[in-house]
């Protein structure tokens, strides 16, 4: 059928990527919204608070890793990879995701466990599939922590639509994105660095292995005594940043569009070193400090970089980040900022903080959309076909 030749569904990164920009957009300020009493809080059997955070990490942080697995998995062990009809079912399963957790309070149970699972599931199952039937052509060992990591994705979602599991449910997703976000800063950067600068980072297989190993162990720490799980976040802390030393991070910082990539890194290091004072000197943080440094200096730095580098690399553009590029990154620095440190500051500002933060993510991935959605919805400009 012709709508499913679309360039819309060449690849997973062109339907996903819009998603994520839209989520980026949207999810955010829904959530302030809610937070004001504008809108009312989604019908759902759970507090606002819980839906907020599955929607970032579910919503918005799946949408991103999806379409970047669909697309990875496929260059990595050299097949065409899911392309039309597949891709339209996983979007559109996306989309009944998002409408169950708005609506589906007032659904019937098994309706709403379908909306709830349909969509990881079946994902989770086709990138199984494609790295363990296409094992041995694949370019990449080390994806044992995918094979690890995904399936893992289905119990912390499940905790986290658990009212009695919340917090297991956060500490379980920051987990193993973690891991992707470890996996993923290893090839890029190195790659980075090399094609930009010509310098080659520290990789040393066992401090590698002992990196990822260490950030799988943890992905259980919501079940470990408080202060072992301590103890392997500063001990998992200590080594990237360790590590950090060496990957020239000075000569990074000279660019925004590296630079970011880096600051991303330092958040999860500083993240790790949150979860270990929680134990060892408990501050007194301003709301869920903790999941905010993850989830807006992780992820809010680090994917968009790279959702521009792939969306205008992977249609077949030159990878420039031009003027408006880099103010999106700012953009987002600044939402970094307002929602994680200025309300330790002045925390009698906190609701303007929020909502400040949420319009800096609803303009940084507004530009983006305006700017890279057109690239996903035509074919690549270079000629090739995917």
């Amino acid at each position: 059928m012709e709508f499913f030749a679309h360039p819309l569904w060449l690849a997973g990164f062109r339907p996903f990527f819009a998603l994520a920009f839209l989520a980026g957009m949207g999810l955010p300020m829904l959530w302030v919204l809610v937070y004001f009493g504008i809108l009312p809080a989604p019908a759902l059997p759970v507090a606002p608070q819980q839906w907020h955070a599955h929607e970032m990490f579910f919503g918005f942080g799946w949408a991103v890793l999806g379409g970047f697995l669909l697309t990875a998995t496929k260059n990595w062990v050299g097949i065409r990879g899911y392309h039309g009809a597949p891709l339209v079912v996983l979007a559109a399963a996306w989309l009944f995701e998002r409408a169950g957790m708005w609506l589906g309070g007032a659904w019937p149970g098994w309706l709403f466990l379908l909306s709830s699972a349909g969509f990881l599931a079946a994902i989770v199952a086709m990138l199984l599939w494609t790295l363990v039937r296409h094992r041995e052509d694949d370019s990449y060992r080390d994806n044992y922590f995918f094979l690890l990591i995904l399936p893992t994705f289905l119990f912390a979602k499940h905790l986290m639509l658990d009212a009695g599991q919340l917090q297991a449910g956060i500490a379980m997703a920051t987990g193993l994105f973690r891991v992707a976000f470890l996996v993923m800063l290893e090839r890029t950067l190195t790659q980075f660095m090399k094609s930009i600068y010509q310098v080659d980072i520290l990789r040393h297989a066992a401090l590698d292995r002992a990196i990822k190993l260490l950030g799988l162990i943890m992905v259980g720490a919501g079940w470990m005594a408080p202060p072992l799980a301590a103890g392997l976040s500063l001990a998992l802390a200590l080594l990237l940043a360790g590590r950090l030393a060496f990957w020239h991070p000075r000569l990074a910082l000279r660019r925004i569009d590296l630079g970011i990539m880096y600051a991303g890194y330092v958040a999860i290091v500083l993240q790790l070193l949150v979860e270990f004072l929680a134990v060892a000197a408990p501050p007194n943080w301003v709301g869920a400090f903790s999941t905010h440094v993850f989830g807006l200096g992780v992820m809010g730095l680090i994917i968009p970089a790279m959702l521009i580098r792939i969306a205008k690399g992977h249609t077949g553009r030159k990878v420039v980040f031009e003027p408006l590029d880099k103010t999106v990154l700012w953009i987002m620095i600044g939402a970094f900022l307002l929602r994680v440190l200025a309300p330790q500051l002045l925390p009698a500002s906190y609701a303007l903080w929020l909502a400040l933060a949420a319009g800096g993510w609803l303009a940084g991935f507004g530009i983006l959309a305006w700017r890279l959605i057109p690239f996903l919805l035509q074919p690549r400009v270079d000629g090739k076909e995917h």
